[in-house]
Parts: structure tokens; C-alpha cells; sequence
């Protein structure tokens, strides 16, 4: 028989023996008297194994909760009762029920009563309660000290063990402080258990209370050289403890790694404690702790970590690796050697037991290689190139833990020579794996084409295959960047990806799947439409399917519609039947594809002077200015040589009407001022200014719609766009570092402040001359004064026509609490006051998103200094 029997065995024999007692007594007392009541005895609890036999017997939930129910009902009417004598069978089983995430919390109390018993039984279960069901933020937490002392100065070992357990478990920084002396008296106790569980507690005490450390300086460098196995392992724990939370006990500790070392070496080849042999291991568990500490001490010291080059060699090709034993002290000195200043010859060591776990049957041991791959690879990459094909095989284990720790190794081992074989395989990955990972993978793979592709032909191929590929789950710096690409490519490449990106939106069934391929390949249509060998009649009644798909999406119609209008000044012969298509959105149920019709719509009609120049190519897009974090990202500015182009046109004559159009087409969201003028109007600069002045370069907007909003058609052209671009704040500014402002010296104007949003203008004037009568400079400082981040902020300006208006560029579009955001403004006098001409004012518009809510605001400022731009 087990012990357990046995125990068992006395257990219900004590039961049947009370129970024999209390009918015999009874029966005697009623034969005296028969008149006397006799107490009724209530049976036996439930047992702990029945209770867990019941619990999993239960085929529902509720059925669950129903025994679960009726246990806590009976265990809570014994715990009101004084002469229990089952409370610690109860104890017992309310600890079985918490661990099934049940609430005990009723129990607290009666932890404390059963560990302040004189019962051994007893005080274990209320220990044992104590550690699951208390903590520092429970009041009764704290009334456990004094049963804790009383227990530190028992006699015997077992209850001081078990006080010491608790204390280590849950000790409060209150209560650490408070028990400290007790536990260094323990820690130098002869006993060699009660030692071990002091070091341990003195660990828990270090952690909570770092300054008590000072107390076990010493003490340490003694019990290093203990025989015990037990005082080793508490021993180099609590020093690694203390390393880390110190620098200087770091330094103080540097001077045992001569004993560490010897006591290693010990362990590899002597055998050191037989007894503790695991799996044909020496002391697997202080070998592992040994390396840690070593690693710790060895951090950034090459003098210490050269005494260590040897031992740590000689673990790596000494240890057993068919158990798991062995893997766990590999494990740990790769760790070590990478984390210490080894030699070159140590690494490409630890790299290769790693490649040995890759190999591994065991999916956690490969799991662990990988992931030590990744955290290790920038030290030797090198010999991590060495197992790239293992790494890519991992690409297509079942595990997907272990593909997506394939996955990131993967990427930081591309480079020149291995990007198409790795990114051949990364995309048969992207394939098979799950939503998420596809858009993360889909982003790496575009990074990683952008730094180390060969050519642009397979650049272009491998974006294609990741829209293909990867469908909707794709981010949106993707798009962003195959639009980029497709921009800046030669004239037979844009032919050659418009061809292939209209192979692939010809069949209907997996567009609803694969929205961002065809907002790309319409955009390269509109763009390049006229270089591919398209049948124009099949390609218009092919957008038309497209605009009515119910499964396409409002941004993907959005794209094709604006695309569809461009296709009109690229392709000759189909403009009736795309003028029809437009004008039956015109009254679609979405306002925003019924606005982008009707504007269109103005451009066949009233307006056709103007449907060339609005509609015409963008120019290329530069991939510095890039915004790859959502879709209306502003694209870069024209080359240098096309402003230098400009610049030789002659001067242009003005059209006003046709500012007008423009204002009107693009919707006038200002009404006019009390003398007449638009104030949303804005005088284009003329070239002469625009040669005195700083020269601002025209801006290419790539919205949501992809519509184009940059004009170069001419100097007339362009500066009426020009004007629009400024009045609607999207002019690209050149970048240009924001200086601290001097507030004493400069004057000021509080413009908004409201809504925890406050606006102020800071003017800075400039010497005028006779081409340029006067200009200024203006910083809009703007600070978020709520507990909100504000996003996407977006400032807007407009001043009259005898003022010309340049936004530069913000500081940012994101304001943490507290933060503040800088925006040059450039203002310039067109006209001379004395031709009747007012003062400046100014009409303010910004917009922003707080705690995904969209917000704007329009404000008035006429409130500028006398005399000022006059």
C-alpha cells in the first residue's frame, strides 16, 4: 500500500470511530433519559476527489456552475460555524474551486484562522489559501504579519518552511521591511532547508525592497561555496537579482566569475552531485543558473568575458542534445555568447546550435531556435546566412508561431545577392497564411523590394502579386507605394505593368476580394491609358460593370471615376459614352461620387476648355515625400527642372473668369466680403514675384480618389491652380525647420481659443521693394490643450485678391496632450494701397480628429496691427 492509502485508510477509520462514539453516547444518555433531545450530527462533507469527480462528470456549463453553486453555499454555512472540525476539508476544495476562476473570496478570513492554528494540517491549507486567494490590495493582507513572526520562531523546521514559503510568495514592501531580521537570521541557520527557503525569500524581499540588498552582500560570496545543491541554485538567483537592480553590486560580483567558472567545468566534466543527474545531465537547473549570472556579469566587460570563452566552448560541444535537458543548457550558453564579448569563433558556434534546433522534431525546441535567431541575427550575420534555407523551409511548417518567427528572420536576412529566392518563398507564404499576417508580410515584402530590388520589371511584377496575392488585407502604404513606383517608371514599364494590371481586373468573380488591385490599376489606366492596346468600347463597358458591382467598395468607385474621367482625354472616340456613365451618378445615392460626377459632368459641358489641363498626367512622384500611412497621401512636388522650366515661360496674361470657374468647380465654401472681393480669390503671383520671392514648387495631391490636382499647363494654369492649392492649404511647401519662437520680441494675436484648442499668430515682417511692395511672414502656432491626442490636423487659409497667400508645411498633423504644431504662413501685397485696396484679413479654417470624432472650425481675423502690409 501507498502512503496515500494509508493515510486514507486512518482517515475513515478516525471518522467511523467518531461516529460510533457519538451513537453510543447518545444512546446511553437516551436510556437515562428518554425525554432528552439528542443532537443531531450533520454527515460528513464531500471529499476533495469527489468534488472533482462531480465537477467533470458535468457535461454543460451550467451544470457546472449548479455544483459549484451548492458547494460555495455549504462551505460558506461551515465557515459561520465555531466546532467545524472540517474546515480544512472545506478550505480545500473552495482552493479547487478558485483555481477554476470561481469567486472565493469569502475564504480570506478563514485563511487566516487556519494558519494562525496550532495544527500542522491546518496551518498548511491556510498558508496555501493565503498565497491564491491574498494580495497587497487586500486588506487582510496585512493582518498575516504577526502569524508570520510567530511561525519564523518556531521549532519546527516544517512550519518555519511553510512560513517561509508564504512569505516569498506574497510579501508587501511593509512587510518585508518588517521581517527582514528574521529571515537574516534564518539565512545563516545551520539547517540547510530552512537555509535554501531564506536565501529565496530574501529574494522576493530584494525584489520588492531594493535597498535591503546591502544586508546579503556578503553573505553570498559564503554560501557560493556551500555543497548543497539547493544553496547554489537560491544563491546565484539571489545575486542575479542584485546584478541587475545595481551597477554597483554588478562591479562588487565581478570577482566570483573565477568560481563560477571552476564550478561550471565541474559540472561538464567530473559529474559534479551525481544525485541530481537528469536525463544523463549533471544539474541541468545550476548549470542554467550559472549561465545566466555569468551573462549578466560578462555584459559589456570583454576582459571578464574572455576568463569565460573557454568553459562556455566546452559546454556548447560537451552537452547531451537528444534530451531536453541538454537543449536547455545549449540554449542558455548561446545566450550567454551572445550576450557577452566572445570571440568570433564562440558565435558562429552558437549560431550553429542553433541551426541544429531548426532541424529538431520538436516544434517548441525549433520555435526556441528561431526565436533566438531573431534576437541574435545582428550580431553574426554572417553564419545566420549560412541556414537560410532551413529558415525558409520553416516558412511552411504547420506551426504558425513557427512561420511568423520564420517570417521576420527572414526578412532581416535580404540582401542584394538573395532577395528573389527569399522573396519567392515569402510570397508563397503569403498564400497560405492568415489575414493578419498577410498585411504585415505584404508591408515587409514591399520595404524590402523598394531597398534591394534588381530591376524595376520585377519590382513591379512582385507588387502585382502582392495586391493579387494578398487582396484586401493588404495596409495602405502598399498602394501608395505601387502608385510611387509605377510613377517614377520608364514609359515601356508604365506600359507594361497598365497591360498587366488590366489582365487582371478583366474577371469580375474576385474583385470584391481584391479592391486595392483594382484601385492601382485603374489609377494606371487613367494615368498611362493611352500607351496600352486596350479595345476602348470593351474597356468603357468594362468600368461601367465596375461603378455598378454592389460587392466594389464607395473608395474603390471613387477611383474608378475619377479614372474613368481622365480615360477621356487619353483614349479619342469614347468620350460620348463616358460622359453618359458619369452623368448617371449624378443623382447616386453617395454624395461623394455624386459631387465627383456632377464636377466632371461641368468638365464635358461648360467648362470642356478645361478638362485638358485639369485632367492631364501628374508628374512623378517623389518617394522622400511619401506618406505611406494612409491613402490621401500627398505625394512629392515636380523635379527641380520643371520649376526651372517654368520660371523661363514668359509671363502669363490673367484670366479672371477663369479663376472663377476653378473657385466654382471646386466648391466655394467662403462668401464674399462686404467690398465685393471673393475673399476666397488669391492674385497669382506673378513671375517677377515669384522670382523675388522664395520660390515655392507646385504640389501634386493624390487623394482618396485618386483625382489629381496639379496643373502645369502654362503659366496661366498654373498659378490659377497654384491659387486654389494655397486657398485650400494642400500647396507643398519646401521643407523648412521650424525655429523656436521668441515671444517678447515678436507681436502676437490670440486667434482662437476654445475647445481646448488655442491658435495664435506670430508676425514676422520683411523689407519690401518696388516690384514686391511689402510681405510678411506669419507663424501659426497652434497647442492642444485637452487630455487627447488630435489627429489630422489640417490648418486652411484665405486672404483677398490684393494679398497673394503660400501655406508651407506643418511641423506635424499629430498633437499629443499638450503638444503644439508650427505652420509658416507667406502673405505678400499685390496690388498698391493706394489703388483702394483695403487692409488684410483673413478667413481661418482647420479641421481635426479627436477620440474618432471629426471636427472643424472657420473663424474671422481682421484683428492685424495698423499699418501692417500698407
Amino acid at each position: 500500500m501507498t502512503i496515500n492509502n494509508i493515510k486514507q485508510v486512518i482517515n475513515e477509520t478516525i471518522e467511523t470511530n467518531i461516529c460510533k462514539y457519538s451513537i453510543t453516547s447518545s444512546s446511553f444518555a437516551f436510556n437515562l433519559n428518554p425525554t432528552l433531545r439528542l443532537p443531531v450530527r450533520k454527515p460528513s462533507p464531500t471529499r476533495l476527489r469527489e468534488l472533482i469527480r462531480q465537477i467533470r462528470a458535468c457535461r454543460t456549463a451550467a451544470e457546472e456552475r449548479a455544483v459549484v453553486n451548492t458547494e460555495c453555499a455549504y462551505i460558506r454555512s461551515t465557515f459561520r460555524e465555531t466546532d467545524c472540525i472540517w474546515k480544512c476539508r472545506n478550505m480545500a476544495k473552495l482552493l479547487y474551486i478558485h483555481m477554476l476562476g470561481y469567486p472565493a473570496h469569502f475564504g480570506q478570513v478563514e485563511c487566516l484562522k487556519l494558519a494562525a492554528s496550532s495544527k500542522y494540517t491546518d496551518k498548511r491549507i491556510g498558508y496555501l489559501g493565503a498565497m491564491l486567494l491574498l494580495d497587497e490590495r487586500t486588506d487582510v493582507h496585512v493582518l498575516l504579519t504577526n502569524c508570520l513572526k510567530n511561525d519564523l520562531n518556531s521549532p519546527t523546521q516544517f512550519v518555519v518552511g511553510t512560513a517561509l514559503c508564504t512569505l516569498a510568495a506574497i510579501a508587501s514592501p511593509e512587510m518585508a521591511r518588517d521581517l527582514c531580521n528574521d529571515v537574516e537570521r534564518l539565512i545563516v541557520s545551520t539547517n540547510a532547508f530552512l537555509r535554501k527557503k531564506a536565501i529565496l525569500c530574501a529574494f522576493r524581499f530584494v525584489r520588492r525592497v531594493p535597498e535591503l540588498m546591502e544586508d546579503y552582500l556578503p553573505k553570498c560570496e559564503v554560501f557560493l561555496s556551500d555543497k548543497n545543491h539547493g544553496i547554489l541554485i537560491a544563491t546565484i538567483t539571489l545575486i542575479t537579482e542584485m546584478c541587475e537592480q545595481s551597477v554597483a553590486v554588478l562591479r562588487y560580483f565581478k570577482s566570483i566569475i573565477p568560481t563560477l567558472v571552476r564550478m561550471l567545468k565541474s559540472l561538464t566534466v567530473t559529474g559534479y552531485s551525481p544525485e541530481h543527474l537528469v536525463s544523463g545531465v549533471s544539474d541541468p537547473f545550476l548549470q542554467v543558473k550559472i549561465l545566466r549570472l555569468l551573462r549578466v556579469l560578462g555584459h559589456g566587460d570583454s576582459t571578464q568575458s574572455e576568463i569565460m570563452n573557454d568553459v562556455l566552448a566546452q559546454v556548447a560541444t560537451s552537452t547531451e542534445t537528444s534530451k531536453n535537458a541538454g537543449n536547455a543548457i545549449l540554449y542558455e550558453t548561446v545566450l550567454t555568447i551572445m550576450n557577452v564579448e566572445s570571440e568570433n569563433s564562440l558565435r558562429v558556434l552558437a549560431v550553429n546550435i542553433l541551426g541544429r534546433f531548426l532541424l529538431n522534431n520538436d516544434k517548441n525546441i525549433r520555435f526556441i531556435g528561431l526565436l533566438t535567431l531573431v534576437k541574435t541575427v545582428h550580431k553574426d550575420m554572417t553564419a545566420v546566412q549560412r541556414h537560410r534555407i532551413t529558415i525558409l523551409e520553416c516558412l511552411s511548417d504547420g506551426d504558425p508561431s513557427i512561420q511568423r518567427c520564420a517570417m521576420e528572420l527572414s526578412f532581416t536576412l535580404i540582401n542584394t545577392q538573395n532577395i528573389e529566392m527569399v522573396v519567392r518563398e515569402l510570397l508563397r507564404y503569403l498564400e497560405s497564411t492568415d489575414a493578419e499576417m498577410k498585411a504585415l508580410c505584404s508591408s515587409k515584402i514591399v520595404l524590402a523590394a523598394e531597398t534591394y530590388s534588381p530591376s524595376i520589371r520585377w519590382h513591379l511584377d512582385v507588387l502585382l502579386k502582392i495586391l493579387t496575392i494578398a487582396g484586401n488585407n493588404i495596409r495602405d502604404d502598399v498602394i501608395s507605394s505601387t502608385i510611387q513606383l509605377i510613377s517614377n517608371s520608364p514609359q515601356h514599364e508604365q506600359r507594361f505593368i497598365t497591360d498587366k494590371m488590366w489582365e487582371a481586373i478583366m474577371n469580375m468573380n474576385q474583385l470584391e476580394n481584391r479592391q486595392p488591385l483594382v484601385q492601382v490599376a485603374v489609377w494606371a489606366i487613367g494615368e498611362y491609358g493611352e500607351a496600352g492596346g486596350f479595345d476602348e468600347f470593351e474597356l468603357i463597358e468594362h468600368y461601367r460593370q465596375l461603378l455598378w458591382a454592389p460587392q466594389l467598395s464607395i473608395t474603390t468607385k471613387q477611383y474608378i471615376l475619377v479614372s474613368l474621367a481622365k480615360i477621356s482625354v487619353r483614349i479619342d472616340g469614347c468620350t460620348p459614352e463616358i460622359q453618359n456613365i458619369i452623368n448617371a451618378f449624378r443623382v447616386h445615392m453617395n454624395i461623394d461620387l455624386q459631387q465627383r460626377a456632377n464636377e466632371f459632368s461641368q468638365l464635358f459641358t461648360n467648362y470642356k476648355h478645361l478638362r485638358n489641363s485639369l485632367l492631364e498626367k501628374m508628374p512623378k512622384l517623389k518617394i522622400s515625400e511619401l506618406t505611406t500611412s494612409e491613402y490621401n497621401a500627398d505625394f512629392a512636388s515636380p523635379e527641380s527642372s520643371q520649376v526651372e522650366e517654368q520660371q523661363e515661360e514668359p509671363e502669363a496674361v490673367e484670366e479672371p473668369s477663369n479663376q472663377d470657374i476653378l473657385l466654382d468647380l471646386l466648391g466655394d465654401c467662403f462668401s464674399s466680403d462686404g467690398n465685393g472681393n471673393n475673399a476666397l480669390a488669391v492674385v497669382p503671383v506673378t513671375q517677377q514675384a515669384a522670382t523675388t520671392t522664395q520660390p515655392y514648387l507646385q504640389t501634386t495631391n493624390f487623394n482618396q480618389s485618386g483625382l489629381s490636382t496639379y496643373n502645369n499647363n502654362g503659366p496661366m494654369a498654373t498659378g490659377t491652380t497654384d491659387s486654389i492649392m494655397d486657398l485650400l492649404g494642400l500647396a507643398a511647401p519646401n521643407q523648412s525647420m521650424h525655429q523656436t519662437i521668441d515671444q517678447t520680441t515678436i507681436p502676437a494675436i490670440d486667434v482662437y481659443n476654445k475647445d481646448d484648442i488655442y491658435i495664435r499668430f506670430f508676425i514676422h515682417p520683411t523689407a519690401g521693394d518696388q516690384q514686391l511692395p511689402s510681405s510678411a511672414r506669419i507663424t501659426v502656432q497652434t497647442t492642444n490643450g485637452s487630455q487627447a491626442t488630435i489627429e489630422k490636423f489640417l490648418f486652411q487659409a484665405a486672404v483677398p485678391k490684393s494679398f497673394v497667400l503660400t501655406l508651407r508645411e506643418p511641423s506635424s498633423t499629430v498633437m499629443p496632450p499638450g503638444g503644439t504644431i508650427m505652420q509658416d504662413l507667406l502673405i505678400a501685397r499685390q496690388t498698391s494701397p493706394s489703388q483702394g485696396a483695403g487692409g488684410l484679413r483673413m478667413k481661418v479654417r482647420f479641421s481635426y480628429e479627436i477620440e474618432n470624432y471629426s471636427m472643424m472650425e472657420q473663424i474671422d481675423v481682421n484683428e492685424f496691427p495698423s499699418g501692417f502690409l500698407r
